[in-house]
């Protein structure tokens, strides 16, 4: 995500508007809500929920992404990419990891049979539809592993804290950057982010994960909590900048517009695709 939080109504995609309208305030307020309660909500009623509702968010990211690499004179089999970022999470939640191996072959596999007798497509083609799928539907399929972590309702309460540890940084690196920053972080792709944003996002994330060994069943040393804030941090804000940098490239303002007054599931969720990807990798580097 932007420095433009989710909870700030002054956020719309990366466009970096600040606007003083109430109408406008009230539109994004409201969206932002939503989403937040919706998402924790599924989150923590079951796995079964958390599994849909990130296979509805894989489908909506890969979709939008597929369109915008369109725009850039490119030719993704957005159905068969949408498709399979859509199946990953449901994939896994049934075969694990056999499931997503064999998913990600059997989809490799059909991109080449459709390269070959489909002539307008260039194999970069195949290889942005491959990655589109796996960057949204693979990547957000860590937070069904994270899910995993602990059983039953704790499980959904970890998952939660790493949608806010996401939330958190992105609303204080706006605050603090808007007031406070002076030092551009990478002004050739997203020119408002700032170091002292930056920094205060790292701030939030590591509060939130010093907050994780309070889960119970959660075997986590506060040590080990302050590394992972600080791997998501850090790897969050790049994963808003991937985005950010593919929105330029193609000349797209917003990933989508499904999202009154925030632009499109994408925008929402670039920083959390990697985040959710760190988070599982050092939960499983943990043993947990």
């Amino acid at each position: 995500m932007s420095y433009f939080g989710l909870f700030s109504p002054f956020r719309r995609g990366s466009g970096d508007l600040v606007v003083s309208d109430l109408g406008a305030f009230k539109t994004r307020l409201i969206t932002s809500i939503i989403f937040v309660i919706a998402t924790v909500a599924l989150t923590l009623t079951s796995k079964l929920t958390t599994v849909l509702m990130v296979s509805a968010l894989s489908g909506m990211c890969a979709f939008e992404l597929f369109r915008m690499l369109r725009s850039d004179a490119k030719l993704p089999n957005e159905l068969m990419g949408t498709a399979v970022a859509v199946l990953y999470p449901i994939t896994y939640a049934i075969w694990y990891f056999n499931g997503l191996l064999s998913l990600t072959v059997g989809f490799a596999t059909a991109l080449l049979i459709w390269y070959v007798f489909y002539m307008p497509a260039r194999i970069t083609d195949v290889a942005i539809t491959l990655f589109g799928a796996c960057y949204t539907g693979l990547m957000l399929t860590s937070l069904v592993m994270i899910r995993e972590v602990l059983d039953g309702f704790w499980g959904g309460v970890l998952v939660a804290g790493v949608l806010l540890s996401v939330w958190l940084n992105d609303v204080f690196a706006y605050l603090i950057g808007s007031k406070l920053g002076k030092h551009p972080l990478a002004p050739r792709i997203s020119p408002k982010k700032s170091w002292e944003g930056f920094a205060a996002g790292m701030i939030m994330s590591i509060a939130v994960w010093c907050l994780f060994p309070l889960i119970p069943g959660l075997e986590l040393p506060i040590i080990w909590a302050v590394v992972g804030g600080l791997a998501c941090g850090w790897i969050g804000v790049l994963g808003d900048l991937v985005e950010s940098r593919i929105k330029r490239s193609t000349g797209v303002k917003d990933s989508g517009n499904l999202l009154p007054g925030h632009g499109g599931f994408l925008d929402r969720c670039d920083s959390l695709i990697a985040v959710a990807a760190m988070a599982s990798l050092f939960f499983r580097a943990l043993g947990l």
